[in-house]
């Protein structure tokens, strides 16, 4: 019968042990080994395991023999990881079968969530809080002051202004999550999206005294995409570059393309935004297409930034099956370089170098 247990424990994908009711291990597969430890076999379950909460739960399907379910974490040095361990008596064998399995992404998901939450509602909280305070003023102590009032209706819209922008890039944000796994079918070209991003931009880029130096080839190019939203993704970058490089007063956007390009091993075309502002330290770079992360966040939010427009731009791009690079040294400006597959072969799902 042992030889049996092992063979079907040996079978299973997931860790999985046998405690017998003299409270010992009595079998294991390789998978449970390498999470609890070797040589665990005929070793007592409390010296093994020692996590109370799994332990007090071992202990009651001992006594009563009803199914349950508890956790266990791991650590393997780098990460933690999450356990849900199911506990089934067998009682033929008058013993109790756990297994194991990682439910590590269900708690990175519900954590994500909650730290979604938390910071949609500290977004909207100060500005909510600037407001009913000037709103109290504007009705005591300023009530016949006019200037006192224009200067706080002037500070109000500013507020009101943010938390549109907010709710803005939050809605955005939803959609392209929404439509991430459903590839864009419409023949656009890239060139006029990128030109008329350009011209949008123009009387932005001079009020802050900054070049605007296209390089978009002599060809149009075209490719399968979803023309707003590419060019939602240009415009999110190129008005970055301008807000937080303007003091290299010239920006520089370039087409290039390639019948195999190194990133999707396949056509591509890359489409880079070079400003020569102050930087970007190292430290941030892999995290700025995180929701609300900021490498700044008092200027970020100065220049009326909600810290969602590069998430976006990653959903967008990972849409069009694309990547995202970012390059940067503190003190010579920053390189956001998009690489979107063109026609004529296979393209990888978008990540952020």
């Amino acid at each position: 019968m042992n030889r049996i247990l092992e063979d079907l424990l040996m079978a299973m994908p997931l860790p999985a042990l046998v405690i017998d009711e003299a409270e010992r291990i009595v079998a294991a597969n390789s998978e449970a080994c390498t999470l609890i430890g070797q040589g665990i076999v005929g070793r007592n379950y409390v010296t093994m395991l020692r996590q109370p909460a799994l332990l007090d739960t071992i202990e009651t399907v001992l006594r009563d023999n009803r199914p349950r379910v508890s956790q266990y974490l791991a650590n393997d040095g780098v990460q933690d990881t999450t356990f849900k361990v199911t506990l089934r008596v067998m009682p033929e064998l008058r013993a109790m079968m756990l297994c194991f399995i990682d439910v590590t992404h269900l708690e990175q998901a519900g954590q994500m969530r909650r730290d979604f939450v938390a910071n949609v509602s500290h977004e909207l909280r100060t500005p909510l809080t600037a407001l009913m305070g000037f709103i109290e003023t504007l009705r005591g102590p300023a009530r016949d002051d006019p200037e006192a009032r224009d200067r706080f209706l002037s500070i109000m819209e500013d507020e009101a202004g943010r938390m549109n922008r907010l709710v803005g890039d939050l809605l955005s944000l939803s959609r392209v999550e929404g439509d991430e796994r459903v590839r864009p079918r419409d023949q656009v070209n890239l060139t006029d999206i990128i030109s008329s991003v350009l011209r949008t931009l123009k009387p932005l880029a001079d009020e802050a005294e900054v070049s605007l130096e296209a390089d978009l080839g002599e060809r149009a190019i075209e490719l399968t995409g979803d023309a707003d939203q590419l060019m939602q993704v240009f415009t999110n970058l190129i008005e970055n570059a301008i807000k937080y490089g303007a003091s290299g007063k010239r920006i520089i956007v370039r087409i290039s393309q390639a019948d195999r390009d190194s990133a999707l091993r396949a056509p591509g075309v890359r489409i880079q935004v070079i400003d020569f502002g102050p930087g970007i330290d190292a430290i941030h770079l892999p995290r700025l297409t995180e929701r609300f992360y900021r490498a700044d966040s008092h200027r970020s939010r100065a220049l009326g930034g909600t810290g969602l427009g590069l998430a976006i731009v990653k959903h967008i791009i990972n849409r069009h099956r694309g990547r995202l690079r970012v390059e940067s040294t503190l003190g010579q400006g920053a390189q956001f370089t998009v690489v979107l597959p063109l026609p004529g072969g296979p393209s990888p799902v978008n990540n952020i170098d």
